[in-house]
């Protein structure tokens, strides 16, 4: 029996947002120890606030402020907590109506256990204590047995000093990848520097890297067919955001990500172009793999450079395009 591959994976693209005059004050407003909302036409307190009424569309802009104490309204038990959530120890995922809102607020719940979690339960915000402007300056709730917060939310001029323009919002997914029948043998075969494909036994085609069936035609893939290692750029854009340190990424911006159509291959897979201006690449540009240094788990092609061949014909790779 072969070898089943595994690897983590992470699937990782944290962005920058800039920020409206409603989403800066609520989020100033959390670092100074504050909720807002915003109220809508018909009178309705919604928090976390939004910067157009979901029923009017109209622009909204009076900011109230509602208490830190609240109401559960539904809950979720988390007995695993992963990492970067509020809390790692388990905790409830909380709908909290804020005393003073018409709406709940999403956050973590700290309770010894399930049982200690009902609908109806009274909470209060528990404050970060460092707080930058952000969600989490709400550390979490926590039970509250004291005194209701007004029900009548107070207008708030939603000003402050050095108020949070942006915000860097995360996204990121850990998996384990376990490839199939095709990809196995693709990445086996890269570490011999080679680069194989399989070949549609209906249209003929040859995909790279393998996918174990024609996505044209449906049927099951089987025979391989070397492909390359030179091929030609069909499409490319050029990049000038550059990756985060945890990405693992660490190459100076602008650079060239393209489309490469290996010879002897009807898909084009994608790669970096280096080793060439970023403004002289250009579609038709003859390429040729330069494969990573050797070392533990590098089976792979860092980049790909030009040949010194002449263009390629436009009607050569059209359809790949």
């Amino acid at each position: 029996m072969p070898d089943v591959l595994s690897a983590p994976l992470v699937v990782e693209f944290p962005f920058t947002r800039s920020l409206g005059p409603v989403q800066s004050a609520f989020l100033t407003g959390l670092r100074e120890r504050t909720v807002l909302g915003v109220r809508t036409d018909d009178g309705t307190v919604l928090v976390p606030p939004v910067e157009y009424d979901p029923v009017t569309a109209n622009e909204l802009r009076e900011l109230v402020e509602v208490a830190p104490t609240g109401t559960v309204t539904t809950w979720s038990w988390n007995p695993s907590p992963r990492p970067y959530q509020p809390l790692d120890t388990p905790f409830a995922w909380v709908l909290v109506r804020l005393d003073g809102a018409d709406t709940a607020l999403l956050h973590a719940l700290d309770a010894p256990g399930p049982d200690a979690v009902r609908t109806g339960m009274r909470v209060r915000v528990r404050w970060a204590a460092r707080r930058t402007g952000a969600i989490t300056d709400i550390a979490c709730f926590e039970p509250y047995e004291g005194e209701p917060g007004p029900a009548e939310p107070v207008p708030h001029t939603g000003e402050f000093t050095e108020p949070v323009t942006g915000v860097v919002v995360p996204a990121r997914l850990d998996y384990v990848h376990t490839p199939g029948r095709a990809q196995s043998a693709y990445l086996k075969t890269l570490e011999e520097r080679r680069t194989v494909g399989e070949r549609c036994p209906s249209c003929r085609k040859v995909y790279v890297p393998p996918r174990g069936a024609c996505p044209t035609c449906g049927v099951a893939t089987a025979e391989q067919v070397e492909v390359g290692p030179r091929g030609t750029v069909t499409t490319f854009c050029i990049v000038n955001i550059k990756a985060s340190h945890t990405a693992n990424l660490d190459i100076e911006v602008p650079y060239v990500y393209a489309h490469i159509a290996l010879d002897g291959a009807d898909l084009a897979l994608h790669g970096r172009i280096a080793g060439i201006p970023y403004d002289q690449v250009r579609m038709g540009l003859r390429v040729e793999p330069v494969w990573a240094a050797p070392g533990e788990g590098a089976r792979h092609v860092d980049h790909y450079r030009p040949t010194g061949e002449s263009d390629a014909d436009y009607d050569t790779y059209k359809e790949l395009v």
